[in-house]
């Protein structure tokens, strides 16, 4: 069969051969004429062709495509079999996309779909009852005119490294959701939301329990350690000089679980939902310096302990909080970084960041353990945990407190080489730096 273009060589050449023939029995301007006639006529019909065309495109979508002629009944004819795999892929779409809404649907979780600028494009019956939306009156409406939360507000704006904190919502205050974003797309986000008020209600009664179990400790614990530093004080006589031993082990013990029940406490009030964030201009350059004094106490000159502070940039937060993150950080530098170890303790503005790193050259960390340091009770060497005097929560405290101030931890490490442990906080934390700004090096 011809393709297009060869019907149309043979087409002209009929004409020309016509004009051929007839110029013989006519003459020469009469055959032109005929062939301009001839022309003409298959002009007009292309033209016409050409409206039809026209008129189709400019009508509605699902139209039929128009009987062409000559010429142009191949040019209709693909068109024809254009518009049918056109309507059989959005066939194909239309389904897919009704499966899909109906899996979404299906789904335990609540599922939102935003657009770049956090209008919603879509939610399922799940994301309606726990945000209280309604699918067919708030498309296009933005999220947090209709969720206000400013938790969920500031979250959607964090960066996405952050986990979001539970959720409480001012429309039914006995519902606790675990939110998700996960970035798709051309900028948009997906919002997963989960029920977890059962969740909620077990780890409120484990962190009562914690703190309740730990207040009860403490005065006992206070009056063990009293007697025994009694004991240990008291003059030389045969019988004490036999138990002198024993005494000082207890007393170490003892030591031991003060700091444990300590740091369960503050880990509680980290947790505690009752426990608001007590903000102010912090002076980080003083707290940095502070924590290296104390950082130096508990190493006794067995480590060499720098300091690098190359902003006078202050930092929106608690001072209280920080200083327990960082000198967490710091000492279990000093403790795990053998005698005659560097330790580096440093503050600068990475691009739009406020970055606290304390980089040692320990004994390192396996790959494997990285994820898990922060966990609870949570040791790469227990043996030597407990040569150190370390609780197992430092860690865990460490994390809580970066947390409430939208900050995360960056944890680097090499076996046999050191660790780099970074706290890097949020552009909307840092605060210009005072009127004397003192920008400092110093060696020990």
């Amino acid at each position: 069969m011809l393709s297009f273009w060869g019907r149309f060589a043979v087409r002209i050449g009929l004409i020309a051969c016509g004009i051929l023939l007839a110029w013989p029995l006519l003459g020469l301007v009469p055959a032109l004429l005929l062939g301009c006639i001839i022309l003409a006529a298959l002009h007009a019909r292309g033209l016409h062709n050409l409206v039809v065309l026209d008129t189709w495109l400019r009508g509605p979508d699902d139209a039929p495509v128009p009987e062409g002629s000559g010429m142009w009944e191949w040019v209709f004819a693909r068109l024809r079999r254009m518009v049918r795999r056109q309507q059989q892929t959005r066939e194909d779409l239309r389904e897919a996309l009704a499966r899909f809404r109906k899996a979404g649907d299906a789904m335990p979780e609540g599922v939102v779909i935003l657009d770049q600028a956090d209008r919603i494009e879509w939610c399922n019956p799940q994301a309606e009852n726990h945000f209280g939306l309604d699918k067919q009156r708030d498309i296009g409406q933005h999220i947090t005119y209709l969720v206000r939360q400013p938790q969920f507000a500031e979250y959607l704006r964090a960066p996405h490294e952050l986990e979001a904190p539970p959720l409480r919502l001012t429309k039914n205050q006995n519902l606790v959701l675990s939110v998700q974003r996960i970035p798709y797309g051309d900028n948009q986000k997906l919002v997963i939301s989960r029920d977890v008020t059962r969740w909620e209600e077990v780890e409120v009664m484990r962190r009562d329990f914690v703190a309740n179990v730990s207040h009860e400790l403490r005065t006992p614990l206070t009056v063990v350690a009293g007697f025994l530093e009694t004991l240990a004080d008291s003059p030389d006589s045969a019988t004490l000089r036999s138990f002198q031993r024993p005494i000082e082990l207890m007393r170490d013990q003892t030591r031991r679980m003060q700091h444990l029940v300590e740091d369960l406490l503050a880990l509680s009030k980290l947790e505690s939902t009752q426990n608001p964030l007590q903000e102010e201009e912090v002076d980080l350059s003083a707290l940095i310096k502070a924590v290296r004094l104390d950082a130096l106490d508990l190493s006794a000159g067995r480590h060499r302990i720098t300091l690098d502070i190359r902003s006078p940039r202050r930092l929106h937060g608690s001072e209280y909080e920080l200083r327990s993150a960082f000198g967490n950080l710091v000492s279990n530098a000093v403790r795990y970084t053998p005698e005659g170890g560097e330790i580096r303790i440093s503050w600068h503005i990475e691009g739009d960041t406020g970055v606290f790193t304390v980089e040692d050259t320990g004994i390192g960390i396996e790959p494997q353990h990285i994820p898990r340091l922060t966990e609870r009770f949570y040791r790469v060497d227990r043996g030597r945990s407990r040569e150190t005097g370390g609780t197992g929560l430092g860690l865990a405290i460490v994390k809580h407190v970066l947390n409430r101030h939208q900050a995360r931890l960056e944890i680097s490490s090499e076996p046999g080489r050191g660790s780099r442990f970074a706290a890097v906080f949020p552009a909307s934390r840092l605060k210009n730096p005072a009127p004397h700004p003192a920008i400092q090096q110093s060696n020990a």
